[in-house]
């Protein structure tokens, strides 16, 4: 199976024209800061509507950390969005797996779907307190190593030094998570 091209782009995940975009969502499903509430107000009430459904089905607890899940993309240039739990950053305890397991859920979501492109913002790495160039090593090594269909992974960062740090990563050779 080919590995997917892998790229690193400064700019606004909400506006990203890919077949799916991840949202770094809380587990609630219901919208909160950072990605997901920009993705929650940029793709408009569609979105909530999808994610409340899946509460009163499926996930009437939450999301779990490092699972995902899709929605509809409502006004979004993307068709679906993935939502995936990020785990919170710990010192003392090693989170890495499921950090990576973010990744490979999410693309395990978008081979369901038949998505070819996929844009990931920089999961964890806001208010979850992932130190940047962890986050990054860890997503891009586990996307390298993913087993998937998705052709095309696009890193999308909102600002300049995340998109440094993700562009570092990316030219690096990355061990394994």
């Amino acid at each position: 199976m080919p590995k997917p091209r892998i790229t690193v782009v400064r700019g606004d995940i909400t506006k990203q024209d890919t077949d799916a975009i991840v949202n770094a969502a809380n587990s609630s499903l219901l919208g909160g800061g950072g990605v997901d509430g920009a993705i929650h107000r940029a793709g408009g009430p569609e979105i909530l509507e999808a994610c409340r459904a899946l509460r009163a089905s499926h996930y009437g607890r939450g999301l779990p950390t490092g699972q995902a899940v899709a929605t509809t993309a409502g006004r979004l240039p993307a068709r679906w969005v993935i939502h995936t739990v990020g785990p919170v950053y710990s010192r003392n305890e090693d989170r890495s797996a499921l950090l990576a397991a973010c990744h490979t859920n999410s693309l395990k979501v978008a081979d369901t779907l038949g998505a070819k492109t996929v844009a990931f913002p920089a999961i964890s790495t806001g208010i979850f307190g992932w130190p940047m160039a962890d986050a990054a090593r860890i997503a891009v090594a586990t996307v390298r190593a993913a087993a998937t269909e998705v052709e095309e992974v696009r890193f999308v960062l909102f600002d300049e030094s995340a998109y440094q740090v993700f562009a570092q990563a990316l030219t690096s050779p990355t061990p394994p998570p």
